[in-house]
């Protein structure tokens, strides 16, 4: 996919921008194009986030900047914005694929601002003023994704006592955000594949076939083709969502951002009267960030609760210890074998790296020799 990039700062539109769009135009005068008579603000405009399953907001209920929230990625708000050339390229990729019904799978680690992003396409496509509905696949339990996401009719089983419209039904017109897609159980997928296929949609204990018109945008933090390598998710399946992958990148990865997220951040938390060192900043780039801009907030959120002199301090970050890391063994498929299997297999390999050295082997087995000989013998090795 081609794509163009501009500067957050001195946005101008991609030389194959949207209808209407002129090459060398202002950003606004692309979003415009993508969303006319929608209001713009900084560079890109943004629905309330708390519209979710209710039609878009109108001209006369539009939000202000200070109301804006910073999105996973930061997309817009006071300030010049983000300029990193990945978040750039982001811009694009999202303002080309918004004025279209193709479907978008967002993939980032978790808190790089996901939903953000997910409803930024929705708000800049021309389902604006429709529904915008978000259904998590990891949140539902397995026995109810079905029901909660197809629909189910009255009866179709023990406390259906009423009709129920799946999440397809109550987004018709608009757009369907199915969340931590990677999650879907398996025997659910082909149904979603028909829906994407043909738009038909079918309730659980229903008869007849319901046509729906809906934009899909999924997103995910996993693997989908390690999961289809593994036999977890549907190769036909991947292969629709992959028709436009949009990469959203962790912060350690755009760290130029960081003066604009955490003034935009600061905003949010009611705090824009504090004020942020270069020690400060310098201290938050030093971090790693493993949860991502979720995980900014929180530090943020938690420091200005130190502040007294309206400065905000290296002093005053509190930085949450990060998970131990998976060692080489805990990414192995162990489960589900004998131990003297696993026992085996590990006895094999060690001989096989120490070109049948039966000593060696046994000081890299942790056991002893005598030891190591009678495994020899009991696994016939």
């Amino acid at each position: 996919m081609e794509t163009a990039s501009y500067a957050a700062s001195n946005a101008t539109t991609p030389t194959h921008g949207g209808p209407g769009a002129a090459a060398g135009a202002p950003l606004s005068t692309f979003v415009r194009a993508l969303a006319p008579g929608r209001p713009v603000i900084g560079a890109i405009e943004l629905a309330p986030r708390g519209m979710r399953s209710k039609p878009g907001p109108t001209p006369a209920n539009a939000v202000t900047r200070g109301q804006l929230p910073a999105a996973g990625a930061g997309a817009m708000g006071a300030g010049p914005g983000p300029t990193s050339p990945v978040m750039t390229e982001v811009f694009s990729l999202i303002g080309r694929l918004a004025s279209t019904d193709v479907t978008v799978t967002l993939i980032g680690e978790t808190g790089t601002g996901k939903d953000v992003f997910a409803h930024l396409t929705h708000d800049l496509s021309p389902r604006a003023r429709q529904p915008f509905v978000v259904f998590d696949c990891g949140a539902v339990p397995p026995n109810l994704v079905e029901s909660e996401l197809f629909g189910h009719e009255r009866g179709a089983f023990t406390g259906a006592h009423a009709e129920h419209p799946g999440a397809f039904e109550r987004a018709a017109g608009g757009t369907l955000f199915l969340d931590e897609i990677g999650e879907l159980p398996l025997e659910l997928q082909p149904r979603l594949l028909r829906v994407l296929d043909n738009g038909l949609v079918r309730r659980v204990g229903g008869t007849r076939d319901r046509q729906v018109d809906v934009r899909i945008v999924a997103a995910t933090n996993r693997d989908l083709g390690a999961l289809v390598t593994s036999r977890h998710f549907r190769q036909d399946l991947y292969f629709r969502l992959a028709a436009a992958i949009v990469n959203l990148p962790p912060l350690r990865d755009r760290l130029i951002d960081l003066p604009y997220l955490v003034a935009r951040l600061l905003v949010d938390l009611g705090r824009e009267d504090i004020a942020v060192g270069p020690e400060t900043l310098a201290a938050l780039r030093a971090h790693p960030w493993p949860g991502n801009v979720r995980e900014l907030k929180n530090v943020l959120a938690c420091a200005i609760a130190f502040v007294d002199a309206g400065v905000l301090m290296p002093c005053h970050l509190r930085f949450a210890d990060p998970p131990a890391e998976q060692t080489m063994l805990d990414r192995l498929p162990l489960g589900g074998h004998a131990l003297q299997t696993l026992e085996r297999a590990a006895i094999k390999q060690t001989l096989a790296q120490v070109s049948g050295n039966r000593v060696h082997a046994a000081r890299t087995l942790g056991i002893a020799p005598s030891t190591l000989y009678e495994k020899l013998r009991k696994y016939g090795l």
